[in-house]
């Protein structure tokens, strides 16, 4: 670090930032063979994946904790310290265990991982040490090694604990994807707040059943205009008769053909119906029917099946409802 003189904060906050980043970086540069193993290990966990640590590696690893349950694989923090005062009955088999120390050193952990290999469940472990005693008990060894610390003093762990969550965050990914872990798993786990708004499917907020508003194309008008203000959604899907979506008329349709045609309430949903209406699959997510509805200028979509068999509507109001914009 420039120790000629006081710097600004920015001058010292950019020269965390390019370290830490650096720090990052170079763990591409380690990634081996062992990394392979290790996620290897964790897609056959039949258990859970135990993650520990001391002090900021501990904070570290309940992250690492928190990602992996979040994209799939169970998992849980274990503080090395109450572990031997009581906790070890956590671990169980069929677990994993995924162990961080810069140094490699850590007393706690030491003590907690010699117990761990009695109970014969893997060992992952995290160090910048590869000869160090965790690395050297460990059944795969992962090198987060940096070049120097972020802090001024080059003593507070910071750009090793950051290398130490972006590779915990390497492992998670790389094992969600092995899992084949998708967009349905990752809503399931995730039903509320905004990620769960995101992920919200067109058939978890459709009208369907006696809410959706349908009629056949040899539907009266009059009963066309009284069952679209029944349902109240301004618009009615027109079918034919087994049922597959043939057209709609929406509330506009309707003020554009009293303009000009007084015969109107005479006629059938058939001869005054927009053909062909613009149609979503049930399973898309809702961002993407408001895609649709903002790219096409319209306020409702209808949810269809094979051959356009009809399911069901959605409504720009659902989506209100959601927050999404």
């Amino acid at each position: 670090m420039n120790t000629t003189g006081p710097r600004s904060p920015r001058e010292v906050a950019r020269e965390v930032l390019a370290t830490e980043a650096a720090a990052v970086q170079g763990l591409a540069d380690q990634l081996d063979e062992r990394f392979d193993h290790a996620v290897e290990l964790l897609q056959s966990c039949k258990g859970r994946v135990v993650c520990t640590g001391m002090g900021k590696s501990g904070i570290v690893m309940k992250k690492v904790a928190a990602t992996l349950s979040s994209t799939g694989t169970p998992a849980l923090f274990l503080h090395p310290a109450e572990a031997i005062h009581g906790d070890l009955g956590m671990v169980i088999e069929g677990d994993v265990v995924l162990a961080a120390s810069y140094s490699g050193t850590t007393q706690e952990l030491v003590r907690l991982v010699e117990i761990v290999r009695r109970l014969d469940v893997p060992l992952i472990v995290l160090t910048g040490a590869p000869a160090s005693t965790l690395a050297q008990h460990a059944d795969v060894h992962l090198r987060v090694e940096i070049d120097k610390e972020a802090c001024p003093l080059d003593l507070a762990p910071t750009a090793s604990t950051t290398a130490t969550l972006a590779l915990g965050d390497a492992l998670a990914m790389a094992l969600a994807e092995a899992k084949g872990f998708t967009h349905e798993d990752f809503a399931r786990l995730h039903p509320g707040g905004q990620l769960g708004k995101q992920l919200s499917r067109v058939e978890d907020l459709m009208h369907e059943g006696d809410d959706l508003p349908r009629v056949t194309d040899s539907t009266s008008m009059r009963e066309a205009i009284y069952e679209m203000s029944a349902k109240k959604l301004g618009i009615s899907a027109v079918t034919d008769s087994v049922g597959l979506l043939v057209g709609c008329i929406s509330d506009g349709d309707l003020r554009r053909l009293l303009e000009k045609d007084d015969a109107l309430l005479s006629k059938t949903a058939g001869e005054c119906m927009t053909a062909d209406p613009l149609t979503i699959d049930r399973s898309r997510l809702a961002p993407t029917a408001l895609k649709l509805m903002e790219d096409n200028r319209i306020t409702s979509l209808f949810v269809c099946g094979e051959e356009k068999s009809l399911e069901g509507l959605i409504h720009l109001h659902d989506l209100w409802r959601l927050d999404l914009f």
